[in-house]
């Protein structure tokens, strides 16, 4: 069986996990509950671990967050899917009970597991050593009955009959937590599961669930319209905006943009005015021999950034920061980034890597 490359990944603000599955023989890969936020992080992920997103499944139509199927197909041409009891416009596939998803050699059962809402699906791994459950099992818990079509008689079953059938030794992966727990197991939650596990019933189950009185999430009037969507935003909003157009740049994992050496050289060739060049290295490193500093390039070290970045840089042009190898730079974009200063990217590798590709380089302190 082929290898499987496995992220869990974090959204913050919703307490959402999204889940990246790749096939690493063939470079495919699903990612599970994308945020819209969070597409750059997920795309960039993907791009450094070699890997092409050919699908999004999303487990149903969120109350708490938008997903960020619609945005990474815009980006990558990936299909977006779904249940098809969701009701959601925008998807190239509607997902059935029993269906399967391949990526690569390896593929996801889908699972009908309605309750939460009519179109909740749990995704299982094909060799049933995981599962994502979305919002149908939680860790020590389940997501809520009374909205969204919920039901707590088809919840107990879906869980029941769906999930905790399962082998006892399958990890299950929830869409949320807010405890800040991240796996659980059949074995765990038919034993520990104060609401499923046990012998716990279904009447049990709903006397439990009609007596939560919980509030209705905050994002509810955003995100499930949005969700009804795929996450398709309206075309006059400001989530439909493009990725950055003054240079190419790419976003790394760690939520960086970044600018290649090459990609930067053709655009100084192009004598690009508007693109400030920042090195923020030491005096003695900026005029040393051995690496030398990018023509144009101005000398601002990384202590004295913050204090002077306001009256020393142009707020309204891009700037491109430099250091060595690219580290100490990509502190600086997230200064000035806090500082006010929106067109910031980082030279990838800094300085090392630019000499290494040949580039052109001045010697000698700065005017």
């Amino acid at each position: 069986m082929s290898a499987l490359v496995f992220r869990q990944l974090f959204d913050p603000q919703s307490s959402t996990y999204t889940y990246l599955l790749g096939d690493a023989a063939s470079g495919e890969a699903l990612l599970i509950d994308p945020v819209f936020e969070q597409v750059r992080r997920d795309t960039a992920l993907l791009r450094e671990l070699g890997l092409r997103a050919i699908a999004t499944l999303d487990t149903h139509v969120h109350a708490d967050h938008v997903t960020g199927a619609w945005l990474i197909k815009a980006g990558s041409g990936s299909q977006i899917m779904l249940s098809a009891a969701a009701g959601a416009s925008n998807a190239d596939r509607l997902l059935r009970h029993g269906e399967r998803v391949h990526f690569g050699a390896r593929y996801v059962e889908v699972r009908a597991t309605p309750g939460h809402t009519d179109g909740c699906l749990s995704y299982v791994l094909d060799d049933h050593s995981m599962a994502f459950t979305g919002d149908s099992l939680l860790i020590r818990g389940c997501g809520r009955t009374d909205f969204q079509q919920g039901s707590p008689a088809q919840l107990y079953r879906s869980v029941q009959q769906q999930i905790l059938s399962l082998p006892q030794a399958c990890l299950l992966y929830p869409a949320h937590d807010y405890r800040g727990l991240t796996v659980t197991s059949v074995a765990e939650e038919r034993r520990y599961n104060p609401r499923l596990g046990g012998d716990v019933n279904e009447a049990d189950f709903a006397g439990y669930m009609n007596n939560l009185g919980l509030p209705h999430p905050k994002l509810m009037d955003i995100a499930v319209p949005a969700n009804l969507r795929c996450g398709r935003p309206e075309p006059d909003s400001a989530a439909a905006q493009q990725e950055p157009t003054w240079a190419p740049l790419s976003c790394s994992f760690g939520g960086i943009w970044e600018i290649q050496p090459a990609a930067l050289d053709e655009c100084l060739a192009a004598n690009d005015q508007a693109i400030q060049l920042i090195d923020v290295r030491e005096p003695a490193e900026f005029s040393d021999s051995a690496l030398g500093h990018i023509p144009g390039a101005r000398l601002l070290p990384l202590a004295e950034l913050a204090a002077r970045a306001g009256t020393e840089i142009a707020k309204d042009k891009p700037v491109v920061t430099i250091c060595r190898s690219g580290a100490r730079s990509a502190q600086a974009t997230v200064l000035l980034q806090k500082s006010g200063f929106t067109q910031v990217a980082n030279l990838a590798g800094g300085m090392l890597r630019w000499r290494a590709e040949c580039m052109g380089v001045e010697e000698g302190a700065q005017d």
